[in-house]
């Protein structure tokens, strides 16, 4: 187990970071999140985040707090990542169409505009963003990466729970991981 690591859930909105932030720590893994954002309908398990991760374009001076740890960054903010640390990347990975619904879904129970920019001009976005950050990941020494599809951790969380511990190289409670999802969250389905 490497303490100097940086490890980063990351992945596009409503993909299933909290989700794979609450196995980790249910595995015995330190995680970094300062609770200011309280669980609510949409993430009913909360969201652990940390706020000084908005900022990291800017102040990445919270970086050495990381370390040994796991942290929540969204996948926009990851080509800030400075190139002086390690970091292995756990990238949730869902269906676009069913990210967009449960956005759309959370943002209407917020009263806020659902519709601003319409799905397939979001859909091309995503699509092209991912792309784009696929080949930047790959090409950093610094950084290694798995993806993980969130379907596939509703269907069997105890494998998915072993691919992260092989991936990490940590020792991670599996079962404790496995126990934590919870299907019935898993609401906006293609």
């Amino acid at each position: 187990m490497n303490n100097e690591v940086i490890t980063i859930v990351s992945g596009l909105p409503r993909s299933g970071t909290s989700m794979m932030m609450k196995m980790l720590e249910a595995g015995g893994m330190p995680v970094l999140t300062d609770h200011i954002r309280a669980a609510d309908a949409d993430n009913p398990n909360g969201y652990y985040e940390f706020e000084r991760v908005k900022q990291i374009a800017r102040d990445q001076s919270w970086l050495p707090q990381a370390k040994g740890k796991a942290v929540k960054i969204i996948s926009e903010l990851l080509n800030h990542l400075p190139p002086e640390y390690d970091y292995k990347v756990i990238f949730m990975r869902r269906q676009i169409e069913e990210t967009l619904a449960s956005q759309r879904q959370m943002l209407r129970r917020r009263g806020e505009p659902a519709n601003k920019i319409s799905d397939q001009r979001m859909l091309e976005l995503f699509r092209r963003h991912l792309v784009w950050l696929d080949s930047r990941l790959q090409k950093q020494a610094n950084t290694e990466l798995v993806y993980v599809d969130y379907s596939a951790v509703i269907a069997n969380p105890v494998a998915q729970a072993k691919k992260i511990k092989q991936f990490l190289s940590r020792r991670l409670d599996l079962e404790a991981m496995a126990g934590v999802v919870e299907p019935a969250l898993y609401r906006q389905r293609r």
